[in-house]
């Protein structure tokens, strides 16, 4: 077996830990509303300010991935992402939650964001590329999979503090796992990329950590295409993590559906998105990125609008918004690293991906702290998942146009 797959497992099982502890405070929401007596929206503001580190971080984190490789920037996020959560049970304000989980653990999985998953297809595969992408995307949704319904029972049963040292605890083992399995490069194993006979040298990193995502940048805003997979991008985080992935849970206990269901309704997402996904990534290899966007897209827009109706239905129609949605929940990331890639060329891909990664933060940052303000202020969550559905649907509309032309890009 090629040892890229043993670094694709690991990666895999990485970002699947790093997005299941990432989703934490959406089962903590209402637990810090009695305790502490924050509100929904001060709750909410954590959340978003995480999602836009975590997005953020994006970009450099392929400059530190390169400098100072994979396996190094890996033990160290998780390192960082442990200790965070680890002094978590001692908060008892507002701005240390801020600071704990909104500061602390955004920049922690950003250096484990969608960045990750791209930067070990191109060093590890000449083939299988978008296949690999799929399956290491999906992995976001396998971590709510296994990791919020058991986190929701623990926090039910023994409070939102022992779920916390849970996971701590799975912290450590990954650390562990990744300290020892994880390389950096094919020729650490003496071996060529999987679907190639050539062994080549890995490049080395010559730009400044900081400086080469900026100039990356700024070489893309004068392309079209950058412009179009940002805004897509951005409908896509405002109508995924930051508004279902945070206030899911919370919005179903306004109809009585208790925590433990609510997440296991996630958690069935998760499980949907991970076939999804992982044939998105096939599909990706096979067909027109931008056609499969337009599917993408257009279906999720339609099954937010069906949301509202849903919740207030009963079981079986959220069961049925949850299987369509989950299959959807985060099936665009394949199709638009393949139409990144394309425009941008492997060597510069992680970085411009980066950015567009930073567009889908922002959108969620939005829904995050914007769905729990309308819900303060309105009562009720429907206004945020219609205006999601509506979103999704003009991105389906702008998803033709990426790549139409290609504008010359002078590369930095």
């Amino acid at each position: 077996m090629h040892y890229g797959w043993v670094v694709v497992a690991v990666t895999f099982v990485t970002l699947l830990v790093s997005a299941g502890v990432r989703s934490m405070p959406s089962i903590f929401m209402l637990s810090f509303e009695q305790d502490f007596g924050w509100s929904r929206g001060g709750i909410s503001s954590v959340v978003s300010l995480g999602i836009f580190l975590y997005g953020l971080v994006g970009p450099f984190s392929a400059s530190f991935l390169e400098r100072f490789g994979v396996r190094r920037v890996m033990l160290f996020s998780i390192g960082l992402l442990a200790a965070g959560l680890a002094v978590t049970p001692l908060m008892t304000a507002l701005w240390q939650f801020e600071i704990l989980w909104g500061v602390i653990t955004g920049i922690a999985t950003g250096f484990m964001a969608n960045v990750l998953g791209v930067t070990v297809s191109n060093k590890w595969f000449a083939k299988r590329r978008g296949l690999v992408v799929g399956m290491l995307t999906a992995s976001a949704a396998t971590g709510q999979l296994l990791f919020l319904p058991l986190l929701a029972r623990i926090t039910v049963e023994a409070g939102w503090k022992s779920a916390v040292y849970t996971a701590v605890a799975v912290l450590v083992v990954l650390l562990l796992i990744v300290a020892v399995f994880m390389r950096n490069h094919p020729s650490d194993v003496g071996a060529a990329p999987y679907g190639s006979s050539e062994m080549v040298q890995p490049t080395p990193f010559r730009g400044k950590l900081f400086l080469a995502p900026l100039l990356a940048l700024r070489s893309a805003l004068g392309n079209k295409s950058f412009w179009l997979l940002a805004g897509t991008f951005f409908f896509c985080g405002y109508s995924t993590n930051g508004l279902i992935g945070t206030h899911l849970i919370p919005a179903c206990g306004d109809f009585g559906i208790t925590e433990v269901t609510a997440a296991s309704l996630l958690a069935l997402m998760g499980l949907f998105d991970l076939f999804g996904t992982t044939l998105s990534g096939w599909l990706s290899d096979r067909f027109d990125s931008r056609w499969l966007l337009v599917w993408y897209y257009g279906l999720r827009g339609l099954s937010l609008l069906f949301l509202p109706y849903a919740l207030s239905a009963g079981p079986t129609e959220l069961l049925l918004f949850s299987v369509f949605y989950g299959l959807d929940w985060i099936a665009t990331v394949p199709p638009t690293v393949k139409l990144a890639t394309q425009e941008f060329g492997k060597e510069r891909s992680g970085m411009i991906f980066g950015w567009v990664v930073v567009a889908h933060q922002i959108g969620a940052s939005t829904a995050a702290y914007g769905s729990g303000a309308i819900r303060d202020w309105l009562g009720s969550y429907s206004p945020a998942f219609v205006s999601a559905g509506f979103v999704c649907l003009f991105a389906a509309v702008i998803s033709t146009r990426i790549g139409r032309k290609k504008t010359a890009v002078s590369a930095q």
